[in-house]
């Protein structure tokens, strides 16, 4: 009979996992230096995670945005507004602005290596664009244009947030995002 997993540990080593691949990156990943350097072995990041493909979605899973919680409630364009603008700042300042950039560079890593990236950056897209796509269907949009404007909305302020973290321009970056979750609302209205 198979012993149960230890849920603390397992979380504790999720943690040293998120806080070694924000430090060293995604690309060049491998279990065995990964477990060297958080002090455990390959063979227990296995037995806690199954395998590194689980590893990274467990990673993602338990650091991406929480786009539900942040638009869930919205049913006017003002919580619309105020939602978009809790996004920017969890993904550039907040809590969320060291698992954004994992975030980027796995949707790099898809489009050079979709075999190995894509379905995890797929659904990484997914969780953030379904709930706004959900937001936009409550203030009555159809289907296609609820879907266009989250996709807008969520690929124009990724896009912002990465040339935020390139240029380290924040005053221009922070009007740019303003604006576009301005003319998104707008549009929603």
């Amino acid at each position: 009979m198979a012993r149960p997993l230890n849920v603390e540990k397992r979380s504790e080593l999720l943690e040293q996992v998120v806080q070694y691949l924000q430090l060293h990156g995604l690309a060049q990943m491998s279990l065995s230096p990964l477990a060297q350097a958080i002090g455990t072995s390959k063979r227990m990041l296995l037995y806690y995670f199954g395998s590194r493909e689980n590893l990274l979605a467990q990673v993602w899973a338990a650091r991406h945005p929480d786009a539900h919680a942040l638009f869930d409630d919205v049913d006017d364009t003002d919580g619309l507004r105020r939602a978009a603008s809790a996004l920017w700042e969890a993904i550039t300042v907040g809590e969320q602005s060291g698992p954004v950039r994992l975030l980027l560079e796995l949707l790099s890593l898809a489009t050079t290596d979709p075999d190995q990236y894509g379905s995890l950056a797929t659904e990484s897209i997914e969780a953030l664009v379904n709930p706004i796509e959900a937001a936009f269907l409550r203030l009555g949009h159809q289907p296609r244009q609820a879907q266009a404007g989250a996709t807008l909305l969520v690929s124009g302020l990724r896009g912002l947030c990465q040339d935020r973290l390139v240029t380290q321009d924040t005053a221009r970056t922070d009007a740019a995002a303003r604006q576009l979750i301005e003319s998104v609302v707008t549009v929603a209205g």
